[in-house]
């Protein structure tokens, strides 16, 4: 499958979207770094930002969890390590959030 050609102004737009897109992401890291989200209130959102978030990437941003805890958290969960926020089930976001409150 080849790539559409684009044309300056949609490249610049696709850009600038991604761009957003990142930034928005990151913004909601930050909030649970800080512990102004939790992680259950982050599992509960339902806008795109928070799905595309990396499971991995939002348990690392908690306070005392770093790739070794976080690898071992998923692995009990049964997540794999790619798995985005989006596409967890109800069963793993409850087994996540568990281990991590307790």
């Amino acid at each position: 499958m080849t790539l559409p050609v684009l044309t300056p102004e949609q490249r610049q737009a696709a850009l600038v979207k991604a761009t957003e897109a990142r930034q928005a992401r990151a913004a909601l890291l930050a909030k649970l770094k800080t512990g102004d989200l939790t992680l259950a209130e982050l599992f509960e959102r339902d806008d795109d930002t928070a799905k595309k978030i990396k499971v991995t990437q939002a348990l690392r941003a908690l306070s005392g969890i770093g790739p070794t805890k976080a690898a071992a958290l998923m692995e009990r969960a049964g997540v794999d390590d790619k798995r985005r926020i989006g596409g967890l089930g109800v069963q793993q976001r409850r087994k996540l959030v568990e281990a991590v409150s307790s």
